[in-house]
């Protein structure tokens, strides 16, 4: 079921997100962009919407507003990012026809960092995460060592230097499930022929195999 653009209150600014449920949803994913993208990303969209078909609500939203997204080094901001994304969790644990709903996150490009870092500080609320080209090693290995959620890192076959750096950050996650998944013939931006198709069906297995099998959250009785 599509929904209208949420409002997400998120300290002294108020971000606005694309939320959809299927009929019946065994979980939820938050979106985290990279630098210059947001949810009007047709990247997103297209793995959000695989994610959908494959039983996931979805929340597609813009990290920054639209001035600060004009600003170079905010786009690079993985502490503010971070915040962001963190205050976009806990909305969707609020909410009340999402809070019952296990929480996965897909970080992309440098959104991937905000993730992890988002799912080392929440490990009781992120369940499962996915990156796609990301730049895990922006979360930094002591941050990488806290993530307990699953987390599997998606890379294109020629895109050199990340593919090490994914490596790396597999390596430094010591304390979860995790895995690297290379898609053969793909660069950064999975532009080649079936190569986002490959990146949505990796994404979908993964958050299927550990979201429906989350214990859901109980639902609180008091309004809100």
């Amino acid at each position: 079921m599509k929904e209208p653009l949420v409002p997400i209150p998120a300290g002294r600014v108020t971000l606005e997100g694309a939320l959809e449920l299927p009929a019946t949803a065994s979980g939820i994913v938050v979106f985290s962009h990279g630098s210059g993208s947001g949810r009007s990303s047709p990247r997103n969209q297209f793995v959000a919407a695989e994610l959908r078909r494959a039983g996931l609500a979805t929340l597609l939203l813009d990290l920054l507003t639209p001035e600060e997204d004009q600003d170079y080094e905010t786009r690079f901001d993985i502490d503010l990012l971070t915040e962001r994304l963190g205050e976009a969790v806990r909305f969707v644990r609020d909410r009340p026809r999402t809070r019952a709903l296990p929480v996965g996150l897909f970080g992309a490009s440098t959104g991937a960092a905000s993730a992890l870092r988002v799912a080392a500080s929440m490990p009781d609320a992120i369940r499962a995460v996915v990156s796609r080209g990301g730049r895990p090693d922006l979360t930094g290995d002591p941050l990488l060592a806290k993530v307990r959620a699953p987390t599997l890192l998606i890379v294109g076959g020629h895109d050199y230097g990340v593919i090490e750096m994914n490596e790396s950050a597999r390596d430094a996650l010591v304390h979860c499930e995790r895995e690297v998944a290379i898609v053969p013939g793909a660069t950064h931006l999975f532009g080649e022929r079936g190569a986002l198709e490959e990146v949505a069906r990796l994404a979908a297995g993964w958050f299927v195999r550990h979201l429906a099998s989350a214990p859901a959250r109980e639902e609180r009785s008091s309004p809100r």
